[in-house]
Parts: C-alpha cells; structure tokens; sequence
C-alpha cells in the first residue's frame, strides 16, 4: 500500500510516518529496547498458556497472574526509559514545542529536572523497598519466593531511566 505523503518532506507530523531517528548517545537504547521486546513476548506466552489452560480445564495458573504483573511493570520501566530519550513520552505538546526555542530549551530543562528528581527519589524508595523485604523475609502468596526477587529489579531499573534522564537533562543544558 503507497502512502501519498512518504515523498512529502513535510509531512513528519503526519500519522503513519517514520518515526525519528535515534539521538546520538554513548549507550545505545539497544539493551531498554530488547529488554522490553523480550519482556513483552514473555508476558504475551505466560498469558497466552493461562488463557489456553482455563480453556481447557477451567482452571488458572495463579502464579502467571503474579509473574505477569512484574513483568508488567519491568515492560513500563524499560519502555519509559526510552521514550524519554526519544521524546516518546506523555508531554504536553502544546507547551514542549510551544515558542521560540529559547523557551522550549526552559521547559525541556525543567521537565528534565523535574523528572531527573522523581526517578531519583523514586530510585532510593523502591531500594528501600526491596531492602525492606529481603530483611522481613517476605514471600509471594501463588509461588512462595521471597518478593525481594521480584523487587530488586525495580531500582536498577529506576536507575537506569534516572541516568537516561541526567543525560537528557546534560544535552539540553549545553549550548547547541
């Protein structure tokens, strides 16, 4: 199928474009981008067989129902990690794009300040967390791990978005 507007060169804004190219980074958004397409083909399996499973006996697996929500919100953390890199994420257009490019260079400094301290923050109370859980010996109500198993990757993850973040905040700190 010939999309009309591919020859266009302005047609960028247009639904069915190509996205935009990556930035230009020293770490490559290579590991977020496998992590979340395996993450995603692992919950879409686990899904998938408890699906069949209640099918076929109309019984469930309740441990996929437990795996599924980390995996969940392992998809959501890695995925998040890349929009902001690309400027994929929620934003309000209206005022990021909005005026001359001195304002928009403000909003994208506090924007990027504001998000830098919430991963930030957030980084420290999840390790607080998973510190919290491995010292109460807490397990998981379907399999009976301990939960710090689960939750010890939601910091490092964190982490990650929160370094993601300082590099953005550094790019639109220097002078282009």
């Amino acid at each position: 199928m010939s999309d009309a507007h591919a020859a266009d060169p302005d047609s960028k804004d247009l639904p069915g474009s190509a996205p935009p190219p990556d930035p230009a980074l020293r770490i490559p958004l290579r590991f977020e981008d496998w992590l979340t397409v395996l993450t995603l083909g692992a919950l879409a399996c686990i899904t998938l067989a408890n699906v069949i499973v209640r099918y076929l006996t109309a019984e469930s697996f309740a441990w996929t129902e437990e795996i599924s929500v980390f995996l969940l919100i392992v998809l959501t953390l890695s995925a998040s990690s890349s929009a902001f890199v690309r400027l994929l994420h929620i934003r309000i257009e209206l005022l990021a794009d909005g005026g001359g490019p001195a304002r928009r260079r403000r909003f994208a400094l506090a924007a990027g300040a504001v998000s830098l301290l919430f991963f930030a923050g957030l980084t420290v109370l999840l390790g607080r967390m998973a510190l919290d859980e491995y010292n109460w010996g807490d397990t998981s109500p379907a399999i009976g791990v301990p939960t710090w198993w689960y939750s010890m990757w939601l910091p490092v993850l964190s982490a990650v978005i929160t370094l993601r973040l300082a590099g953005i905040l550094r790019r639109a700190w220097m002078p282009t």
